[in-house]
């Protein structure tokens, strides 16, 4: 219940659906999001993807995830809610239910398998915030590499 969006109903599906040993069966959380039907289903041909869609099939698990993501479209100011929005802006409502289903699903199988609890992220960083992170180390690095001091890069001390 830590994961804002997700209700009793949808607790009582999980260990329904799947139960605590299920989980097991699973070794990686991709493999669960395929079983549930949520992860893409890339077609490659010659390196070039001919689809990405996710295919066609639906059992109880994945109906409630998709109505959880749906609620937390609803919700303001939290971290999957702001996920969900980000999506829906580029790719339309639909996608992000299910790209917020897939990474319920992922949230869920992790917390379960590896027993921790959920933790948000509090702030993510944006590629802008980045790229700049990585500027400033690529800088620190150069400086460390031709051993320059402040006064050869133009930097006065006082």
């Amino acid at each position: 219940m830590a994961i804002e969006g997700l209700s009793h109903a949808t607790v009582l599906t999980i260990m329904s659906e799947v139960g605590p040993e299920g989980f097991e069966k699973f070794k990686t959380a991709k493999e669960f999001t395929s079983w549930l039907r949520l992860a893409p289903n890339n077609k490659i041909s010659g390196g070039k993807i001919l689809s990405s869609k996710t295919p066609k099939g639906s059992n109880r698990l994945k109906i409630a995830l998709r109505h959880a993501a749906n609620a937390i479209g609803n919700l303001k100011d939290t971290h999957l809610s702001d996920f969900f929005r980000r999506i829906a802006y580029r790719k339309g409502r639909a996608t992000a239910v299910s790209a917020t289903a897939r990474k319920l699903g992922i949230i869920i199988w992790t917390m379960i398998t590896q027993k921790t609890p959920y933790k948000p992220p509090t702030e993510y960083l944006f590629l802008d915030q980045k790229r700049k992170m990585k500027l400033v180390e690529r800088m620190k690095k150069n400086i460390t590499k031709f051993d320059l001091k402040p006064e050869d890069v133009g930097f006065a001390t006082c």
